[in-house]
């Protein structure tokens, strides 16, 4: 494996935590404020469970205080609704995550909207989604912020370059494409999916590759171009009877058959998935310092 062209989110997202958590000290010492965020966890979901306890251990490393409400399945909508207006009235918290998927009966879009988007630390309320597409200052979801500053910390040139995203959800590929297409960043981009066709010639045109569609090993070498940085946001189990689970986790590219033709490449795991706790905890800190909103 020819490790100097590993992007490792480990190293990059262990950077910010230690920013973070002397930025958090500071604002302790200074004002008195310690940032606060509420994780609310509706049902028996067993990933969301391991996701909301990184979260709250990556919260008390930084020396954030945290609050985790974990519900029954048959929670209704209306009692998960005023237990985020709660939150949205407490002064000491200063964001709210609300984690998906949410039971079946439950409205996850009306969820959102009742989030304070001044507390929106994940950044998917309409109004932080709208300041981002037309540059404003808001909460950038936290993994495309992730993948930005994974750039950024690389040195990687962005400004003139193809950026081609596989993927348009609303967590990463609509926010990502918004990001690189901004002044700070100036690429030109692509954004394909399920009904693209012609993938392939579309994809080895790009100089970054963000793969985001959720598919085990879908990016092949002969998908990319020499030199392409290709960041991958997949975390797919694939089932492996070598290991002891029973499965391997993998991203959507075929990192084995791409790794000597790109430049830079992103492992699965420890590329994009902590830079996204990492990116949680700076909007967390940015809402306690208000530098968002004021």
């Amino acid at each position: 494996m020819e490790l100097n062209k590993l992007i490792d989110g480990k190293n990059i997202s262990a950077q910010i935590r230690d920013e973070i958590k002397t930025e958090t000290e500071i604002l302790k010492k200074e004002k008195g404020i310690i940032p606060g965020l509420a994780f609310i966890i509706a049902g028996e979901d067993p990933a969301s469970k391991v996701y909301v306890k990184n979260k709250g251990k990556a919260c008390e490393e930084a020396g954030f205080h945290s609050v985790t409400e974990v519900l029954p399945e048959g929670i209704t909508e209306i009692q998960l609704l005023e237990l985020i207006w709660k939150y949205n009235t407490d002064e000491n918290i200063h964001g709210i995550l609300t984690q998906l998927p949410l039971p079946l009966h439950i409205d996850p879009q009306r969820v959102i909207e009742a989030i304070d988007p001044k507390k929106d630390v994940d950044g998917f309320h309409p109004v932080n989604v709208g300041k981002l597409s037309i540059g404003e200052k808001c909460f950038i979801p936290c993994t495309p912020y992730g993948i930005i500053e994974m750039l950024r910390r690389e040195n990687i040139e962005t400004s003139g370059k193809h950026a081609v995203i596989l993927g348009r959800s609303n967590i990463v590929g609509k926010p990502v494409a918004s990001l690189l297409l901004g002044k700070d960043m100036n690429s030109t981009v692509t954004v394909c999916h399920s009904r693209t066709t012609d993938i392939k010639k579309i994809t080895s045109q790009a100089d970054i590759l963000i793969a985001a569609m959720g598919r085990a090993d879908f990016v092949k070498k002969d998908f990319i171009k020499d030199g392409a940085v290709i960041i991958d946001v997949g975390i797919n189990r694939v089932e492996d009877v070598n290991k002891k689970s029973g499965y391997r986790i993998t991203g959507d590219v075929d990192f084995e058959d791409c790794i000597e033709k790109c430049s830079k490449i992103t492992p699965v795991p420890g590329g994009v998935g902590p830079m996204t706790i990492a990116m949680l905890l700076r909007n967390t800190l940015d809402s306690a310092k208000g530098e968002i909103y004021g």
